[in-house]
């Protein structure tokens, strides 16, 4: 995996995001309730913090859980929600040591079916069906990972030419035009929920 990414927006938290198969995963989890460029540079602060130039799996996962609470919680904090993210990113890197021998390249690396890997994604803590689907449309769209039926398994965000997610995002514009999606998705929902008041 080295590619170059676009999802921080930011050159040094895009190139460890391309390079680092651990630093995707953990700014995909971080993509909530944040803006995406907020979430996706999160890696890089996290790694910066820690004194390296990428994430270790088996080091976060032994961290002490109140020190490496402070790290994202240190000003400015990782994420809106620092002290809960903590816990989910080590929960995440203790899964990988535990299923992938601390190595998040292992999830897709010589899987060759699109829903075993969608299936291997939900497995891990943080990932519902919907972020699983997302990730998986990064994989294939930008990182080369197409395994049989990986569009069919991402659903929508596996289609061509849409700009649904992140997973569309190659630069400022298509960042524009995911934006405007989910600001439609969002204004319809709130008028679908009001219609049914």
């Amino acid at each position: 995996m080295d590619v170059t990414l676009h999802l921080a927006q930011d050159p040094e938290a895009d190139e460890l995001l391309g390079r680092s198969p651990l630093a995707a995963l953990v700014g995909m989890l971080l993509d909530q309730q944040v803006p995406m460029e907020w979430a996706f540079k999160g890696p890089s602060t996290i790694a910066r913090r820690m004194g390296t130039d990428d994430l270790d799996a088996h080091e976060i996962a032994a961290q002490d859980p109140e020190a490496f609470t402070a790290l994202l919680v240190h000003k400015p904090a990782v994420h809106r929600y620092p002290g809960s993210m903590a816990k989910r990113i080590q929960q995440l890197c203790q899964y990988l040591v535990e299923h992938y021998d601390g190595n998040a390249e292992l999830i897709w690396k010589g899987v060759d079916d699109g829903q075993e890997l969608l299936r291997r994604l939900q497995d891990l803590p943080g990932f519902g069906k919907q972020k699983a689907q997302i990730f998986l449309a990064l994989l294939g769209k930008q990182l080369g990972v197409r395994p049989q039926g990986w569009r069919e398994a991402a659903g929508a965000y596996g289609e061509s030419e849409c700009f649904r997610s992140v997973a569309d995002i190659t630069g400022p514009d298509s960042l524009t035009k995911v934006r405007a999606h989910k600001q439609e998705m969002k204004a319809a929902a709130k008028a679908a929920k009001a219609g049914g008041k």
